[in-house]
């Protein structure tokens, strides 16, 4: 039986990987009393008990979590920033070529970001087929559920008698220094950031990505993007979707609740919308973090998922 240690399970996405993992049989769940939780010692023990050790933590914590550990037989799944583009480290994204392999093959496997995990799944295969370059300038806007921001986000957008202004989407990462922008330019090999506008939405859980071109961005048609699509997406928990639109809208709760992700284009020949639709807290999250296990331990990845 797979020991199974969750650094964080209090977190959003701990605690909903902890739900999911406790109903399984194939799991053993180490876990920490309350009161033991933040204890390094505790930690370390449970870390290197572990075969596999998720880190739901903040950046700092996870790379200290990855410190504790003295041996060569854990392996660790990273939810956090932390290591999104360190050497050494798997992308956890087996939908994208040659990613598969390297997360069955790691014993360090950083989780995607959300929104880089929507962003991702549209421009890669696009950069990769040479349907648009490289040194493109892309701009992107992603649709968020609230709960994307962690507890202290989900506090405030609950807390009745709310701020009136959580009562509207908000824009943020207004810098344009948002911190998924290094994993998008390196996994998608881009040489330029995007223009990234995320904005969160008074709803708990749903992701909707959008990428906009025009057609003098291209090296081919729009034919050979949904084909690109048609080609790579195939399996059951991302795929390429033709007319999912309901009646001319597009909502970004979709897939909430669910681990899967839907990819599509919008648009005409000269203008076109690149889509893709999941839940922040499923395929953006927790979901991509078991599917990634699954992998790791050489079992069905659609295992326990919610599809």
């Amino acid at each position: 039986m797979t020991k199974i240690f969750i650094d964080g399970s209090a977190g959003t996405t701990g605690l909903r990987i902890y739900e999911r993992l406790e109903k399984r049989k194939d799991i053993e769940l180490i876990t920490l009393p309350e009161e033991m939780r933040k204890d390094t010692e505790a930690r370390a023990y449970a870390l290197n008990e572990s075969d596999i050790s998720f880190l739901c933590l903040p950046d700092s914590a996870a790379v200290e979590a990855v410190g504790l550990i003295n041996n060569g037989n854990t392996a660790i799944i990273d939810t956090s920033t932390a290591h999104r583009t360190a050497e050494g480290w798997a992308y956890g994204f087996p939908e994208l070529k040659a990613y598969r392999e390297k997360i069955r093959n790691s014993k360090r496997i950083a989780n995607p970001g959300c929104h880089a995990s929507g962003f991702t799944a549209l421009v890669a295969p696009l950069v990769e087929n040479g349907i648009i370059n490289s040194d493109a300038r892309l701009t992107a806007f992603s649709l968020t559920g609230y709960s994307g921001g962690g507890k202290k986000m989900i506090a405030q957008y609950e807390e009745e008698g709310r701020d009136s202004l959580l009562n509207a989407p908000r824009q943020y990462g207004l810098s344009q220094s948002h911190k998924h922008l290094p994993e998008m330019m390196k996994v998608c090999s881009l040489s330029n950031a995007p223009v990234f506008c995320p904005v969160v939405d008074p709803f708990y859980s749903g992701m909707e990505v959008t990428v906009m071109l025009f057609k003098s961005d291209l090296n081919a048609g729009v034919g050979d993007i949904k084909g690109a699509y048609k080609q790579l997406y195939t399996g059951e928990v991302v795929k390429y979707v033709e007319n999912s639109d309901e009646n001319g809208f597009l909502s970004a709760g979709r897939l909430s609740g669910k681990d899967s992700m839907e990819i599509s284009v919008f648009g005409n020949e000269d203008r076109i919308l690149l889509v893709s639709r999941f839940d922040n807290l499923g395929k953006g999250a927790s979901g991509a973090a078991i599917q990634n296990m699954n992998i790791l331990l050489g079992i069905d990845e659609k295992t326990g998922l919610e599809l």
